[in-house]
């Protein structure tokens, strides 16, 4: 290094240490405010992310994989052979076409043209999953394909009506097509849809294990939008200047209490009759819309001239005590899950009030062996077909294991045919006779609330 090399490097050292002992409370203090601005930016960006684009973040509570997404993200991404209108017409999607042979137990479904998967790639009748009991399913070409049915089934088509999808989430023919996957321990946490089309904002769904994760990725701007169904939590949010809350019925889901007739007891239409009496309607309203069916007010096939359930308790008990002598043992074995065990401990309460002895307890399984009422929702089809629920012959589906003549032979009639009006009168005529002899009493279709930012 030279001397004026030297000279220079001193030079602007000392002028270096003069300006930060006259300047460095400032340039402390403008490091300290800095320091703050960038942590508190990190804080709120998620709520300014929210605010300036345009994507919509959905918050879901459930465990869902790549071979189980949920429902309503599933329609967005992909289609079925077929859809089913409100006034139960059916209506050809991916399907441009179907014919039926040899009295319904044959079924050739034409496809549209053209059609491409999400990723790009051609569209084939080979590609169709669909798995049913007892059904063969035979790819005829690249756009046509069979089904066997071992007995006709009129009303076949509307089974096909769950969007087509292909590992990992590829669907077809659907307004967005799947972007980015997190996965975390083999469960989803995180997926993009991007749009198919225009004027459709993008949308992202995130999953969280609980309601109260849930609530608080909302809070913290991670979510722009949550369904949640308890009220109490709903209306917190109606203070928020930021957010929309509004209420509306899912009728997809019916709370019920299933009877188990292998218990001689539920023999008894009287008794059966009684224990409906103790169900006080007017608490129930509180939490969803009342029903007076399996099927909801919203279909084609809602009968409208159903009775309305009346709580008597006086009437109720009589009836008990005339149905069951003091001298007989009539404990109860009650089976719900976590989440409904208030409402089930409230109709436990009327059921002491009316003589009963019962037992109380929490299923850890899906469906429990051994049960004399069991609370549980019903997963209520598009179609008012529920022959799999009510028909005797079910096995699975019908858990309580009720048998009733009449029910059996209305069900059959009703899927024995496509003609709306038939089936119509068939499924008023099918209302009646499971309200004259229920299998189960049918309690109300829950109400969620959305929250949404505005």
């Amino acid at each position: 290094m030279t001397v004026f090399q030297k000279k220079a490097f001193r030079y602007y050292y000392w002028l270096a240490i003069e300006f930060f002992k006259k300047n460095g409370r400032l340039i402390a203090i403008s490091f300290f405010i800095s320091f703050l601005v960038i942590i508190g930016f990190l804080s709120i960006s998620p709520y300014i992310k929210v605010a300036l684009t345009r994507e919509e973040t959905i918050g879901l509570v459930g465990n869902y994989d790549l071979n189980n997404p949920p429902e309503e993200m599933a329609a967005k991404i992909s289609n079925g052979l077929v859809s089913i209108s409100e006034k139960g017409k059916i209506i050809p999607v991916i399907a441009n076409s179907w014919e039926v042979k040899k009295g319904g137990q044959e079924y050739r479904f034409h496809l549209k043209d053209n059609l491409l998967w999400g990723d790009g790639k051609k569209f084939s009748a080979s590609d169709i999953k669909y798995q049913f009991e007892d059904i063969t399913v035979k790819p005829v070409d690249e756009r046509t394909i069979d089904f066997f049915l071992n007995k006709p089934l009129e009303i076949f088509p509307t089974y096909l009506n769950k969007p087509l999808l292909k590992y990992p989430l590829i669907g077809v023919a659907g307004y967005y097509k799947i972007g980015k996957i997190r996965i975390e321990y083999g469960y989803l946490k995180e997926v993009a849809l991007t749009p198919n089309t225009k004027n459709i904002a993008p949308l992202r769904y995130k999953f969280y294990a609980n309601d109260s994760q849930l609530i608080n990725a909302y809070k913290r701007g991670e979510i722009s939008q949550m369904t949640i169904t308890k009220k109490s939590i709903a209306d917190t949010f109606l203070n928020w200047k930021n957010s929309i809350v509004s209420k509306s019925v899912d009728y997809s889901r019916l709370l019920t209490i299933f009877f188990n007739f292998k218990n001689p007891i539920f023999k008894s239409k009287n008794f059966r009759e009684a224990l409906s009496m103790l169900i006080n309607t007017e608490k129930l309203s509180e939490f969803g819309e009342v029903a007076k069916g399996s099927i909801p007010p919203i279909s084609w096939a809602y009968n409208p001239d159903l009775k309305d359930s009346i709580y008597d308790l006086e009437t109720a008990t009589k009836i008990i005590e005339k149905e069951v002598p003091a001298s007989e043992s009539a404990k109860l074995n009650f089976v719900t899950f976590f989440d409904y065990y208030d409402v089930a401990d409230e109709f436990v309460g009327e059921i002491k009030k009316a003589g009963l002895s019962v037992d109380l307890s929490v299923a850890s399984l899906d469906r429990p062996d051994n049960f004399d009422l069991f609370l549980a929702f019903l997963k209520v089809p598009v179609d008012p077909d529920q022959y799999y629920f009510w028909h005797s012959t079910q096995k699975v589906g019908n858990i309580g294991s009720y048998k009733n003549v009449k029910v059996d032979l209305l069900l059959e009639k009703a899927r024995s045919t496509i003609n709306i009006e038939e089936r119509e009168k068939n499924y008023f005529d099918l209302q009646k006779a499971m309200q004259d002899d229920p299998p189960a009493i049918f309690l109300y279709y829950p109400y969620v609330y959305t929250i949404k930012r505005k």
